[in-house]
């Protein structure tokens, strides 16, 4: 299995389990023609629709995962799964409900890190592709064995950019070492005194006041690749947006209200904050 590490994981089921494996060997990208983030997107699938892609990417950069790209998913018709058991990874953008504006700058930017990704791992070649199951980078509108009945997703203006921009983008990236991670190896840490302070006077500040931001962004970003916060409320406030979502994790850890059927209060105690540390990359001291 393979999930992107920059991606929030929203796995999809049953989809996850039961759809057939595949090879990948082509990337292509898509308009939802809706304004939704990858929480919501994730949300339509699992309730509405069986036309899944593999990720979602709003207007801001921030991406959700929904299947590994070595499962199925059901947005790219023949390109789904093909006889020798390759298939293509699909990317669903946020757009306005006529997909008629182009990609941002924060969707092109994270939508070459994903190509360059989508290479490294799966060797997907660093070209656009000369037909339906030729190995590369598309758009959905490039081949009618990606859609039933022709589309112009996603767009004249995002065909343009994907030409002119991102497919460069692509591989002027893949041309370079991948990046080391911020701070080398070691992992950034907090303290528990200083975000359990920051819960209680970040939400009397005004809107985006912060008690101590960096610590606050290392917990929110964790709270955010959990699935449990929007990526636009990651701002190193530990305000009002935030206490529901450490709520969500205390539950995950096994939390509860003191009354039966209370919901945990949404304060970090060490317990659950050091679990938090542990699934996404930081320290907790005292």
């Amino acid at each position: 299995m393979a999930w992107y590490k920059n991606a929030v994981r929203l796995e999809l089921q049953p989809e996850s389990r039961d759809q057939p494996s595949i090879r990948p060997t082509q990337m292509i990208f898509h308009s939802i023609v809706a304004p939704w983030d990858e929480h919501r997107l994730y949300a339509y699938w699992a309730k509405s629709t069986s036309l899944e892609s593999h990720f979602g990417v709003d207007f801001d950069g921030s991406l959700g995962q929904y299947l590994s790209s070595t499962t199925r998913a059901d947005a790219n018709y023949q390109a789904n799964l093909r006889a020798d058991g390759s298939g293509a990874i699909s990317v669903e953008t946020a757009s306005n409900t006529k997909a008629s504006d182009p990609w941002t700058d924060e969707q092109l930017d994270a939508l070459a890190d994903l190509g360059v990704w989508a290479h490294r791992t799966h060797a997907v070649p660093l070209r656009a592709c000369r037909s339906g199951s030729d190995p590369g980078y598309g758009i959905h509108r490039m081949f009618p064995q990606w859609s039933p009945s022709g589309t112009a997703c996603p767009g004249e203006k995002r065909a343009a950019q994907f030409r002119a921009e991102l497919l460069p983008e692509i591989l002027k990236r893949a041309g370079k070492p991948a990046a080391p991670a911020p701070g080398g190896t070691k992992k950034p840490s907090v303290s528990l005194a200083h975000i359990q302070a920051a819960q209680r006077r970040d939400p009397g500040l005004p809107q985006g006041g912060t008690t101590y931001k960096a610590e606050g962004l290392i917990v929110e970003t964790a709270l955010y690749k959990a699935g449990l916060l929007a990526k636009r409320w990651v701002d190193g406030s530990l305000g009002s947006r935030t206490r529901p979502a450490v709520s969500e994790w205390q539950e995950r850890c096994g939390f509860r209200g003191r009354q039966p059927g209370q919901a945990a209060d949404g304060y970090f105690g060490k317990e659950s904050l050091t679990r938090l540390g542990n699934a996404y990359g930081f320290t907790v001291k005292d």
